[in-house]
């Protein structure tokens, strides 16, 4: 075997096609890029995706994904996971002692997810329809604590009627004095 004897497998490579190389060729004159237009020209293409100006698909279609500001602080307990603690009243301090939450969570809700086996008391964390009837049906209860309610505040109206209160002042710090002076 000799270096100038060997030739790739047929049909592996193909031949380029030549274009621009007159009429009979099929492919000459404007070499299929067709008439005018900027993808005629050298040089003259557009990003993918992109429309002549109007909005793209990409930017049209919605977006997905959301992240939870509120859940980056919340976290889910089973009802089965109830009985692994030691304590009667259960609060977030004590779902932090048995590990069953990080120290970041702020807020717990409990799902129902197995069985209950003893009376618990839930203080200070949600739960769900089923979890709160499963823990009833043992003997247990939950304590809701209330949110305290957000009032909005109005705003305050700044501008012209301040100023002419202040003129009203003077103005009658001035009928005040003309009187004394007729007298």
């Amino acid at each position: 075997m000799e270096l100038n004897t060997l030739s790739p497998a047929p049909g592996s490579h193909k031949v380029k096609k030549r274009v621009g190389r007159g009429i009979g060729s099929g492919s000459g004159k404007t070499a299929g890029s067709g008439h005018k237009g900027q993808k005629s020209r050298t040089g003259g293409t557009v990003r993918p995706g992109f429309e002549g100006g109007q909005m793209p698909l990409q930017m049209r279609l919605p977006k997905y994904g959301f992240s939870s500001r509120i859940g980056r602080f919340s976290a889910e307990v089973r009802t089965s996971e109830l009985n692994k603690l030691d304590a009667d009243v259960v609060t977030i301090e004590v779902l932090r002692k048995a590990n069953l939450i990080t120290a970041g969570i702020k807020r717990a809700k409990v799902m129902l997810s197995g069985d209950v086996t003893k009376a618990v008391t839930l203080e200070g964390i949600g739960a769900t329809k089923g979890a709160r009837a499963a823990i009833e049906a043992a003997g247990g209860k939950v304590i809701d604590i209330e949110a305290p309610v957000k009032v909005k505040k109005l705003a305050k109206k700044v501008g012209k009627p301040a100023k002419a209160a202040g003129k009203n002042k003077l103005a009658k710090a001035k009928k005040d004095d003309a009187p004394a002076a007729k007298e």
